[in-house]
Order: C-alpha cells, then sequence, then structure tokens
C-alpha cells in the first residue's frame, strides 16, 4: 500500500436509472460506445489513468489539476457531439468532479481509495448534468481556456464530510476575458457583505458584479456618504477606508490607507496593495466584521 498526491476525477450518468429501465440494451451499448470513444481516448490524451467502472460511474487519476480538468472538458466536449449522435431521450449527461489529494493506492490491482476519492464522489454529485464542479485547491491552480470560467458554487456541507468544502463549477465565459486568466465569478452574481461590530451592531451592503464589472475604477467602502458607494458607518472606519474592483480574474479589495486598517482573514492589508477576495471570506474594515457570501 502506498499513497500518493493526484487529481481525482469522479464522473457518473444523470437519470441513469430511468434510461435503464427505459431500454437497458441500448443504454448499456451507448455507455460501452461512450467509453470505448470518448473517456478512453480523452483520459489517454491527458496522460491520466482510468482506474475503474463501476455502472454508469468512473473514476480516473491524473498527475496534475491542470490535466485532470483539461480532460474532463475535453470529455464533456466529446460527450456533446457523441450525444448528437443519439436520440434524445437516450443522451448520457454526465456529472464530472475534480479533487485534488491524497490517496491510497492498492499495489495488488491499482485502485484507489482515501478522502481525495470520497471528496471527488461528493463533489460530483453537485454538478450539473453534462457539467464539471472541482474543489476549490483544482480551482487555484488551474487556468482555464479563454472560453470557460470557473464560477462559485459557494461552500457545501457534504455526507460524510466532517467540513465544509467550496466548489467552483466549469462554465461557458459569458464574456471575453484575457487569456491565461480564470474568471471567478459571472456578472448575475450578487455579493453581500454582512457582519456587526464590537457592539453588536450589524451593518451590510451588497453589490452585483455585473454592476461592479461596470466600474473600472472600482467601488469604495467607507463611512462617508458622499464619498463612498458603500456606507459602514462606523467611527473605526475611515471616511474612504477600502475600494473593491474586478481585476483581471478576480474580485480584488484594497486598502486606501485607512486609520484603523483592513484585513482578508487574519492577513492585514498594505495600502495600495490590492488581494483577492472569494465568497466565505471575512472581511474587516476596523473594528467591523464582515462575511462575503453570494445571493
Amino acid at each position: 500500500m502506498q499513497r500518493r498526491l493526484a487529481a481525482i476525477v469522479h464522473a457518473d450518468i444523470a437519470g441513469f436509472t430511468r434510461m435503464m429501465e427505459g431500454s437497458e440494451t441500448r443504454t448499456f451499448r451507448h455507455l460501452k460506445t461512450a467509453q470505448i470513444e470518448v473517456w478512453r481516448p480523452a483520459i489517454q490524451a491527458a496522460s491520466g489513468r482510468l482506474v475503474g467502472t463501476a455502472g454508469d460511474a468512473m473514476l480516473a487519476e491524473f498527475g496534475s489539476a491542470v490535466t485532470a480538468v483539461s480532460a474532463a472538458l475535453d470529455i464533456q466536449e466529446r460527450m456533446s457531439k457523441f450525444n448528437d449522435t443519439i436520440e434524445p431521450e437516450q443522451r448520457m449527461n454526465f456529472r464530472i468532479g475534480v479533487h485534488l489529494g491524497e490517496v491510497i493506492v492498492d499495489d495488488e490491482d491499482q485502485n484507489i481509495f482515501g478522502d481525495g476519492v470520497n471528496l471527488a464522489a461528493r463533489i460530483q454529485a453537485l454538478a450539473e448534468p453534462g457539467g464539471i464542479a472541482v474543489s476549490r485547491a483544482v480551482r487555484d491552480l488551474v487556468e482555464l481556456r479563454i472560453e470557460y470560467a470557473f464560477v462559485d458554487g459557494g461552500e457545501q456541507t457534504m455526507k460524510n464530510v466532517s467540513r465544509s468544502v467550496q466548489i467552483f463549477h466549469v462554465k461557458h465565459a459569458k464574456s471575453a476575458v484575457p487569456a491565461n486568466t480564470t474568471t471567478r465569478m459571472v456578472p448575475q452574481v450578487t455579493l453581500r457583505f454582512e457582519g456587526t461590530d464590537s457592539t453588536k451592531t450589524k451593518h451590510s451592503f451588497e453589490v452585483t458584479l455585473e454592476k461592479l464589472m461596470s466600474r473600472t475604477d472600482g467601488m469604495v467602502i467607507g463611512r462617508s456618504a458622499d464619498q463612498c458607494e458603500f456606507v459602514v458607518a462606523h467611527p473605526t472606519v475611515s471616511r474612504r477606508h477600502a475600494r473593491l474592483r474586478v481585476a483581471g480574474e478576480a474580485i480584488q479589495v484594497e486598502d486606501l490607507g485607512s486609520t484603523n486598517g483592513t484585513k482578508v482573514g487574519e492577513q492585514s492589508l498594505r495600502a495600495g496593495e490590492p488581494m483577492a477576495l472569494h465568497a466565505g471570506d471575512k472581511l474587516r474594515l476596523g473594528d467591523v466584521d464582515m462575511l462575503v457570501r453570494h445571493l
């Protein structure tokens, strides 16, 4: 038995039981064809290994998150073409989950086990039919092709997993983005910032990503209503405290030389040095703690 770090791809067909009830023989034939003509070539092209199949489920292992996501995209693109050749009611829409983690390898048959495999399966269940979902560990290491984008799926509680897991969906980009970048969110997303200060007084504001993207100079958070787009009325918050903007691949927050400082999590920001901000992060402005989440 050995352990190693691996990028794990787990896939399952949405509605497979229904398809088998409708026509077992035809469904089985289409599944075998998809395995031979779609899955195996895509995995081999990305230097991966098909670990095994069980009914409509498939498990593959790759040496890196980059090649795993590349193979997942290749599979879905090939499956789209494959589905065009068969009857609508027999089309196979795979859900694919990708995770990067440690696996235990059985020396006898080279099967893989462990939390990494279990998480990939749980993430797969959250993917859309015909779609791909990945863990944050994968998202942080992968730059998508220009026609695709990462969409934040938020923190998810999964069965038999003690901690919540942040997932991201891989989708066709809604608008062009610079080459070699990843888009973390899409325009229809609304961000909500809410929290309290030390006296438990509540503070909150919202902004759509579409509006934030339209402001190339960003939008300012602060105490002064006539100088800021978002007002946090607290004496420890400066008149112009921090700036939110979309820069390249992510939403960023920048301290504007505030008196009492800005933090993301436990990390203090230096004035003029922006930092990426994600759903689930805690943003601290002076004495006000705010949680960032999607609506």
